[in-house]
């Protein structure tokens, strides 16, 4: 991300703890980065034909647009705890909160967002916001979630594909702002291991997947070093499961970021099984980098 360009991180807000915590997030990112600081919230009420302004009876400052607007105000003022000088601005947009925020990722430099909101389910973990911005958004999404190290590394999952490129890019200057190392991990098994009840091959060379391995993760970091001199990089390649592996690697991360995929894939798989694993159960923050492409995201 280059803070030359203007471009805002925006925050999606709801009232909720988790929001709050994002907000928080996402102004230590602005700060970090340079950047100003977009607080929004979906007001979705127009569109379910609710009225929205006082009627009588209500107290003074009552009805659901004042109600928007002080937990809009609430969430500057929490950012601009985090840094004073921040460049701050809130506003409410009439649309559902996966459409606006999708709305707003086409000139977004990165959008934050709580893992849980107000609307979400008991048994999900991770709720059906972030999940479709994640998906869809043409900008990077950063999910606030788990407890980040203080010390720790950035994370970054590595698996040889266009949409790990760009993550590692990310990763990067996620690491070099935060002055801390970039740990790249590419986790891999043999490929007949891929489920239960795969043939096993009789002979098995340990030792020259490893080679292969290790050249896919060479291959991925390629240049790094000269677009981030200076930056201290950890290869790590490990016979694991990519879920497992960046599971274990988030509790000693500040941040862990993965590739998405793109439109061509399933409608159902879009996230990719590994984002949206480790979106699930990180113990720290996930940002989510998809490759772009050219389809609109508005109205999603």
């Amino acid at each position: 991300m280059d803070p030359t360009d203007g471009a805002a991180i925006v925050v999606g807000v709801d009232g909720s703890e988790p929001a709050l915590r994002a907000v928080r997030l996402a102004a230590a990112e602005a700060a970090r980065l340079r950047r100003p600081l977009r607080v929004v919230h979906g007001f979705i009420w127009p569109l379910l034909h609710t009225p929205v302004d006082p009627v009588a009876g209500d107290p003074p400052g009552g009805g659901l647009r004042r109600t928007a607007q002080d937990l809009v105000e609430t969430a500057v003022t929490q950012a601009r705890t985090v840094d004073p000088g921040l460049r701050v601005t809130g506003e409410i947009i009439d649309g559902e909160a996966s459409a606006v925020l999708l709305g707003t990722s086409p000139s977004a430099a990165l959008i934050v967002l709580g893992d849980r909101g107000l609307g979400g389910f008991g048994a999900l973990v991770v709720g059906s916001v972030a999940i479709q911005v994640s998906t869809h958004a043409d900008c990077p999404v950063l999910v606030a979630r788990g407890t980040p190290a203080d010390d720790g590394p950035v994370v970054v999952g590595v698996d040889g594909s266009t949409a790990s490129r760009a993550a590692v890019d990310f990763a990067a200057t996620q690491a070099a702002a935060r002055g801390v190392r970039l740990r790249a991990v590419h986790a891999y098994t043999h490929p007949a291991s891929a489920g239960p009840g795969d043939f096993q091959p009789l002979v098995y060379d340990e030792a020259r997947l490893r080679d292969e391995e290790d050249d896919v993760l060479t291959a991925s970091l390629a240049g790094l070093t000269e677009r981030h001199p200076g930056l201290p990089i950890d290869r790590e390649p490990v016979h694991a499961r990519p879920v497992a592996a960046l599971t274990e690697a988030s509790h000693r991360a500040q941040l862990v970021v993965v590739g998405g995929r793109g439109h061509g894939e399933l409608a159902g798989l879009l996230l990719g099984s590994v984002g949206h694993g480790v979106l699930h159960r990180s113990a720290c923050p996930v940002a989510v980098v998809r490759t772009p492409d050219h389809t609109p995201s508005t109205g999603r």
